[in-house]
């Protein structure tokens, strides 16, 4: 059968996605107005930035208030988890379904070692029965359906993450698997094995989706043409640059610089919303560099970003865009 084109609708369980671009969960980074500002330039769908089960299931009041806000204008929206507890995960799924996402995913492959130690991420790519267990405990705990992201591996030449994709399927019934087919030891070094991801997709009967070596347009297209997947998953080639989505779903142009610079304007004015402005002063600091270089920002003018203190100061460094001086 002919892959479907990226802009076909994918359904996943009972949830219908406009396309199959996706964007992954960014720890630290993907909450609400990032999703959305993927939602405005294409994205099929997003995935929140990963949450502690546990933390979930004690009701911290940030977690709660903060990593689980889904804004209005949002398209389809998968919250992340991880842990190691089933009973904790059964708390924590139907706390998250409170805050209205059309689906949950698990991370049972993050390579993150203060993950890894407390039994979680991939560390269940060891575990497979404790996976198993952790995936019915989100279905049954949340009624909705359930995806998973796991590793090929924990090591190279380990295919524990196919196998254990296999089994949450056949034993918990979870919805869709994503696969980066990295092992954990390497992280995000070394070319993905795209054949282990058209090997899963042709032996499951739910959506498999791509993960890993996406960093641009391009790179998504092959990942998604040499892994046969029904999805591919958008990460770091996504950061400062939601124009990847358009690239992908509409043929659409890169960026001028001006566009670049509105896009940053609307990321504070967000990010303002989401986090008050001291706040947001501080936390956007590991977004500028994303946004400013383009600009024409080089060595201490880029630096001078790092050193504000509040989002007016920001906007005076904008005013004094480069690009836009030498036009």
């Amino acid at each position: 059968m002919a892959q479907p084109p990226l802009t076909e609708p994918l359904r996943i369980g009972s949830v219908e996605i406009r396309n199959r671009v996706l964007l992954a969960p960014l720890a630290g980074i993907g909450n609400w107005f990032v999703r959305l500002q993927a939602y405005r330039y294409g994205a099929g769908m997003a995935f929140s930035e990963m949450v502690s089960s546990f933390a979930l299931a004690h009701r911290n009041r940030r977690t709660l208030g903060e990593m689980l806000r889904i804004h209005p204008d949002e398209g389809v929206v998968a919250i992340q988890l991880f842990g190691c507890d089933p009973q904790v995960m059964r708390v924590a799924a139907a706390t998250a379904a409170e805050a209205g996402p059309q689906l949950l995913d698990l991370n049972m492959g993050c390579p993150v070692p203060k993950v890894v130690k407390t039994g979680a991420g991939a560390a269940l790519l060891r575990d497979h029965d404790r996976a198993v267990a952790l995936a019915r405990a989100a279905i049954e705990g949340s009624g909705l359906p359930v995806t998973v992201k796991l590793r090929s591996g924990s090591a190279p030449g380990d295919r524990s993450g196919v196998e254990l994709a296999e089994r949450l399927v056949a034993d918990a019934g979870v919805a869709a698997v994503t696969l980066h087919p990295r092992p954990a030891t390497v992280q995000h070094r070394g070319a993905p094995d795209y054949a282990l991801v058209r090997e899963l997709a042709g032996r499951l009967e739910v959506p498999v989706i791509v993960s890993g070596g996406a960093g641009s347009a391009e790179g998504a297209q092959a990942a998604y043409e040499r892994s046969g997947a029904d999805a591919v998953m958008i990460a770091r080639g996504s950061l400062g640059y939601p124009w990847i989505f358009a690239e992908l779903t509409a043929a659409a142009d890169p960026p001028s610089p001006a566009e670049i610079e509105d896009e940053l304007r609307w990321l504070l004015e967000r990010a303002e919303q989401h986090w008050g402005p001291e706040r947001a002063a501080r936390n956007l600091r590991k977004f500028y560099p994303w946004y400013v270089r383009p600009l024409g920002f080089e060595g201490r003018d880029a630096d001078r970003f790092q050193r504000t203190e509040s989002l007016d100061q920001v906007r005076e460094l904008l005013a004094q865009t480069p690009v836009a001086a030498s036009l």
